[in-house]
């Protein structure tokens, strides 16, 4: 796919690789209309975006989680450009807490935001994305694989992304729309920091060595290929693809080794 006056939608595009997915598509021509609570930062991220790559660029206070946000992110997005080639349901919300010990709106959240947001959006833009035979793309996780200790609702909203973009491009195989699902592994971006608590609460610091994770720069590359390459299904390390395929092949074995990682994080959950 040639981006060049293409209309991408991005959720979630404040920051990190929401954020990277951004320029990575404005780099390449593409008119951008970008989706996030944070209205300030995402306004400064589409002023720069304008100014650096002579693109249009829209900037939408939106919180996926609300159904009607979805909606109107849609309807701003055709007022302004008339057509949507791209949809990227990026926006999403982690979590670190054993489920024993879970307040379960902690769960719902995770839900709402992961799940609902990318059913929300895609349901409100698939009519354009049939017209213009463009892409559908949900950012998901090897936690939509493998399920993960301490992280129950992230797994589960992600195991429900992957269950839905697998049936729905199932549905529209011979319309020409293209879905994919990309799962970048472990990647430097704030995600950790706004992990839920079992409480509720952002953690406010990440359990895990960042400086040895791709950057969302580099995920975002990725994505933006396989766009345009039209892939299926994107698993970007070597870690996520051998995780995938031990969970697959000896799925109990995959339950040791998924344990005794998780017991190396910092101040690990499990032990």
């Amino acid at each position: 796919m040639d981006f060049k006056n293409k209309v991408v939608i991005i959720t979630g595009a404040s920051s990190g690789i929401g954020k990277s997915c951004a320029e990575e598509f404005a780099k390449r021509g593409a008119n951008l209309v970008l989706a996030a609570r944070q209205f300030v930062t995402l306004c400064e991220v589409t002023a720069d975006l304008e100014k650096i790559y002579g693109i249009k660029a829209l900037a939408i206070q939106a919180d996926v989680s609300k159904e009607a946000d979805c909606e109107e992110l849609i309807k701003r997005a055709l007022l302004t450009f008339g057509r949507v080639d791209v949809l990227v349901n990026n926006a999403g919300l982690s979590m670190r807490a054993l489920f024993n010990e879970l307040d379960l709106s902690v769960l719902k959240n995770l839900m709402d935001v992961n799940f609902w947001g990318t059913v929300y959006c895609t349901k409100y833009v698939l009519p354009e994305i049939l017209k213009t035979k463009g892409s559908i793309i949900g950012v998901s996780s090897i936690a939509g694989y493998r399920g993960l200790p301490g992280r129950t609702g992230y797994s589960a909203s992600k195991f429900a992304m992957n269950g839905f973009m697998e049936a729905l491009r199932t549905e529209l195989l011979h319309t020409g729309v293209h879905v994919m699902v990309a799962c970048p592994g472990f990647t430097a971006s704030n995600i950790r920091v706004a992990a839920l608590a079992k409480d509720g609460q952002s953690h406010g610091e990440t359990s895990m060595e960042e400086g040895k994770m791709m950057s969302s720069a580099q995920v975002a590359i990725n994505i933006v290929n396989g766009v345009a390459a039209r892939k299926r299904t994107l698993v970007m390390t070597g870690q996520g693809k051998l995780t995938v395929w031990i969970n697959k092949l000896f799925p109990a074995l995959a339950d040791k080794l998924v344990f005794n990682h998780f017991t190396k994080e910092k101040n690990a959950l499990i032990k």
